[in-house]
């Protein structure tokens, strides 16, 4: 049975790829990876679950950074790269 969907999220072309680039950049904290990789993959429209699996966290972890960094995502990863 599939999971709760996250909230919707859409991302322009240069906020996901500055979300890529925050993934791929050596120097970005762990925590800030995985916070983008949720956020774009809820982009991808990926269910709770299997945003959980592919990152291999828990689902309240992936419920917790949602409510946390969807309403804010772009702008927040587009300060930091």
């Amino acid at each position: 049975m599939p999971g709760p969907k996250p909230s919707a999220i859409n991302l322009n072309d240069v906020e996901r790829q500055g979300l890529e680039l925050l993934v791929r950049r050596y120097t970005t904290g762990q925590q800030k990876v995985i916070r983008a990789r949720i956020v774009l993959l809820a982009a991808m429209g990926k269910n709770n679950r299997e945003i959980a699996d592919a990152l291999e966290v828990s689902s309240l972890e992936v419920r917790g950074r949602q409510s946390r960094d969807l309403p804010k995502a772009a702008p927040c990863y587009q300060a930091a790269s």
